[in-house]
């Protein structure tokens, strides 16, 4: 009995040896361990104002990771020597919002303070773990830019339902952690936002490009000239990005899907971009819920981003 064709405890796939998967080269993170890349997964979507089961996104990000090869043709280069540590997930409360919020900030401080890795990728949870990720490094390392890819500002009131998935930035801004002249959003789409926030990101400085505004200037345009003005202003630059700010013809799994969206070449091609800024420090990745999706295409195009993040 050689049990010849099943791998005992183990998945049957079908493996070529002349190909590396980005999961093969991922490891979990343990103490004194380098890397070039470290991953953490925020699995909060409580703090959604809509229905959201985003706590589910950062595993089934993860399990994409093998649906992807390490050689980038366009590079001409295989990456499958890049060393990736996985922090994991962090555990959340069952009911305690305010918490679970803390705990986030705690474990992305932790992963910040024992310095393994030359830069992070933050798997969301909703738009709300941006708060307490950004903040941490902002305390840990300094003056921080950030360049936020979202269909909304992300700016709303607190009366109306505490620290949200709608709130992150208004956060980070009043609680002295973010210059709203170190924000950058892009692809704010029409008929998505309340006057009153659009007022608010005018009275704090952050700088605000609609869709309107990538037809016209061009994305590639928008971001070199971003970047060169926050070089010379900020420490470290921090990527956000909401998924919803795709369009809903290549993004269908997010709580706020809306037609005028990027397409996912544009959303990939400007991450590549902002990527390849010497200071920029990390990437979060939110808004992505697996059970709105169809044929996981949401999670996939998000796996793909972290891949343009880490690689190019």
């Amino acid at each position: 009995m050689s049990f010849e064709y099943v791998s005992l405890g183990k998945e049957a796939v079908f493996r070529d040896r002349h190909v590396t998967k980005v999961s093969e080269t991922i490891l979990p993170f343990s103490k004194g361990e380098k890397g070039e890349i470290g991953i953490i997964g925020l699995p909060l979507s409580k703090t959604s104002i809509s229905l959201s089961q985003a706590a589910e996104a950062p595993q089934k990000i993860r399990s994409h990771f093998k649906s992807f090869t390490t050689y980038s043709a366009e590079a001409e280069k295989d990456f499958h020597d890049m060393k990736i540590l996985d922090f994991g997930d962090c555990l959340t409360h069952p009911t305690d919002l305010i918490e679970s919020i803390e705990r986030l900030y705690k474990s992305v401080s932790d992963m910040l303070e024992v310095n393994s890795c030359e830069r992070y990728v933050i798997l969301g949870g909703d738009h709300g773990v941006s708060f307490p990720s950004i903040r941490a490094f902002s305390e840990k390392l300094g003056r921080i830019g950030v360049i936020q890819w979202d269909a909304h500002h992300d700016v709303r009131n607190f009366e109306d339902g505490g620290k949200t998935n709608g709130t992150p930035f208004r956060s980070l801004i009043e609680g002295g952690y973010l210059k709203g002249d170190h924000l950058v959003q892009i692809g704010i789409r029409d008929f998505s936002n309340a006057k009153v926030y659009h007022e608010y990101t005018r009275e704090k400085g952050i700088h605000v490009y609609t869709m309107a505004d990538i037809e016209k200037i061009g994305l590639a345009s928008i971001l070199i000239t971003e970047l060169t003005r926050l070089e010379k202003e900020v420490d470290y630059l921090y990527l956000s990005v909401d998924m919803d700010v795709v369009d809903q013809a290549f993004a269908p799994g997010c709580p706020a899907i809306g037609p005028g969206g990027l397409t996912s070449r544009e959303l990939l091609s400007s991450i590549e971009i902002a990527s390849a800024h010497q200071k920029v420090k990390a990437m979060d990745i939110v808004e992505v819920d697996p059970s709105k999706d169809i044929r996981d295409m949401t999670t996939r195009l998000a796996a793909y981003t972290v891949l343009k993040f880490m690689y190019l």
